[in-house]
């Protein structure tokens, strides 16, 4: 991951005039960020505030504004997780599947899985056990991710094998004690109240059912945190406009990471929700981190 970063920013040094004039402004932005980083990462929200990124706004329209950024960067949401994370993303999500390890007999829902990363290899790995296996739930509030998904699935001839469900994650459609398994994947940073979505988990699993969260966390090598800094600020709001033709959602992107808790004060959250024997784990030096707790 390291040797990749540093690949990629000496290759963008050597692009387009007009590329570098992007890289500029949006180091611009990137330095103006960093002096007032510590600010926004420590001053408690008012009461009926929440944050957009770097913005503090009124809790109640923070649903609305992401919905806004899922619903321009769904049709390539895949390809530019592929160039932002230089593909690495899928070995992430690769190993957070196998340390979910679901049975077949499980029944699991993804949540803000819209496009079906984590519910295709779910389903993939229960059917590798078995190949009758209950269907994954996929629950997502932004009905153009389903879409994306749904249409992947059908694609593939795998239509049958999933239940798309639009719904929120602080507030799911789903009895008591519906799943054995309830899996998150960079969705719950874009949550208006992670305490909530973490207590409507605990509800809707089973006595002995696993939580388990994949998402961007803080990085623990310090010469990978600087580069990895510079190539956040200064590169992906610029893939995203090159790719996507949106430098703004993935600017949001970018920020939204670093408002959310750090590993350990996420595992804090966990086990205040109800979670039991709550632990995580850093990938890529804590790039991402998986955290996995269980309805005890």
């Amino acid at each position: 991951m390291y040797r990749s970063l540093v690949r990629c920013c000496a290759t963008l040094s050597s692009c387009s005039l007009h590329f570098n004039a992007a890289l500029s402004s949006r180091s611009r932005h990137f330095n103006a960020t960093l002096s007032s980083r510590s600010l926004h990462s420590s001053t408690p929200l008012n009461a009926n505030t929440t944050h957009f990124g770097y913005q503090d706004l009124p809790e109640g329209e923070k649903e609305g504004r992401v919905k806004e950024v899922f619903e321009r960067v769904a049709d390539s949401y895949d390809v530019m997780n592929d160039a932002m994370s230089l593909g690495v993303h899928r070995l992430w999500k690769d190993s957070f599947v196998a340390r979910a390890d679901p049975q077949p007999t499980f029944r699991c829902l993804d949540v803000a899985g819209g496009t079906g990363d984590i519910a295709f290899r779910l389903a993939r790995h229960m059917s590798n056990i078995r190949r009758d296996t209950e269907p994954v739930t996929i629950c997502d509030i932004n009905a153009e991710m389903l879409r994306v998904g749904r249409h992947r699935a059908e694609s593939g001839g795998w239509g049958d094998r999933y239940r798309w469900v639009e719904g929120n994650a602080e507030c799911l459609p789903f009895e008591d004690g519906s799943f054995d398994l309830y899996t998150i994947a960079y969705g719950i940073r874009n949550c208006t109240h992670i305490d909530r979505v973490l207590q409507e988990a605990f509800r809707v699993l089973r006595p002995g059912g696993r939580f388990m969260c994949l998402e961007f966390s803080d990085v623990t090598n310090p010469a990978l945190s600087a580069l990895y800094e510079r190539y956040s600020f200064d590169v992906i709001p610029v893939m995203g406009h090159l790719i996507a033709g949106d430098m703004e959602s993935y600017q949001y992107l970018v920020e939204s990471i670093r408002r959310f808790p750090k590993q350990a004060e996420f595992a804090e959250m966990i086990v205040d929700a109800g979670f039991s024997v709550v632990e995580y784990e850093n990938l890529s030096f804590g790039v991402t981190a998986i955290h996995s707790g269980y309805k005890l």
